[in-house]
């Protein structure tokens, strides 16, 4: 719970036809953080969420651009907080846990506190989205080095110095893997708490589609990867060229040393064709990293301009 006086919070509850659950995810939260200023951005829905919405007490914005990664690149672009918490409007989530999630980044102080999820029942979380979960996780760990137990949490705290150099480029839900890149990326303290979770409540439908979003979310990892470990993904597709201009190369080369004659010129012609490739396809990857390192420092600079949770404002 946030003091009289003490740090701004907003509550971000992004809103897709969440009718049915809206006023009890404002009500919730309103008694978890009295104090807050609560701001559902409602995403093209079709129902009664705007009008259920205002008679709770939210304040109510609207994104026409459908998805979750537009409305958050537009609500952290639009509200001006110390804190932010973002949170789902379908009542799966705790809300009563609100206060704690902002508790735990003021005191750290943490840039970004996740949600981690606990349950009770299977069909609050499926067992094929917690393997996808895990596996992602996994992959990114490995990426940035270090693993959060629950990357597509949409249950999370931020500081305002985070979501002032956060680039929101994501436009649907792999926002939660670029929230939880941009703090792997940065090195930004994080710290993660359990939450409850639990199914939604009758007559509220997902908007999440398991194979489709899944996709989506692994093509954004590639994504990320070749932006932002340019050295690595680069490296790989130049090692896989390497080793099939030498699959070509090597009877060649070997067919030349034994009777000084090349009779396969066109094998040998694409396999230097091949390996040319791979080494400007390394080189390309060492540029990327180097411009890779200037948008890091900037964004690092961006981050800089504000203060920790709860500290005074930086003297430039």
């Amino acid at each position: 719970m946030t003091e009289p006086g003490g740090p701004d919070v907003a509550v971000i509850i992004p809103c897709h036809n969440e009718a049915v659950a809206i006023a009890t995810v404002v009500a919730d939260i309103r008694t978890a953080l009295p104090d807050s200023t609560i701001y559902v951005y409602d995403n093209n829905s079709t129902d009664t969420t705007v009008a259920e919405a205002l008679a709770a007490g939210a304040v109510v914005r609207t994104e026409s651009r459908q998805g979750k990664g537009n409305v958050v690149r537009r609500a952290f672009a639009d509200v001006d907080a110390d804190v932010y918490l973002i949170i789902d409007g379908d009542d799966t989530y705790d809300a009563a846990s609100a206060s704690m999630l902002v508790k735990v980044l003021l005191d750290g102080p943490y840039d970004h506190v996740v949600g981690v999820r606990t349950h009770s029942s299977d069909a609050a979380y499926r067992a094929g989205h917690v393997l996808g979960n895990r596996a992602f996780s996994g992959v990114v760990g490995a990426l940035f080095g270090r693993q959060l137990t629950d990357l597509l949490s949409g249950y999370r705290a931020f500081s305002r110095r985070y979501v002032k150099s956060f680039p929101a480029l994501s436009q649907e839900f792999e926002i939660e893997t670029e929230l939880t890149i941009h703090s792997l990326r940065l090195r930004v303290p994080v710290a993660e708490i359990p939450v409850g979770y639990k199914e939604r409540p009758d007559g509220s439908e997902s908007k999440l589609r398991t194979y489709r979003d899944g996709l989506r979310i692994l093509h954004w990892l590639v994504t990320v990867t070749r932006h932002e470990r340019p050295t690595l993904f680069h490296g790989v597709l130049a090692g896989v060229f390497g080793v099939v201009a030498l699959i070509l190369g090597l009877p060649v080369v070997a067919e030349y040393l034994e009777t000084g004659l090349v009779p396969r010129f066109p094998t040998a012609f694409l396999a230097a064709a091949i390996a040319i490739i791979a080494v400007v396809t390394l080189g390309v990857g060492y540029l990327l990293e180097t411009i890779r390192r200037g948008r890091e420092e900037t964004a690092r600079l961006a981050y800089l301009r504000y203060p920790a949770p709860g500290g005074r404002p930086t003297l430039l």
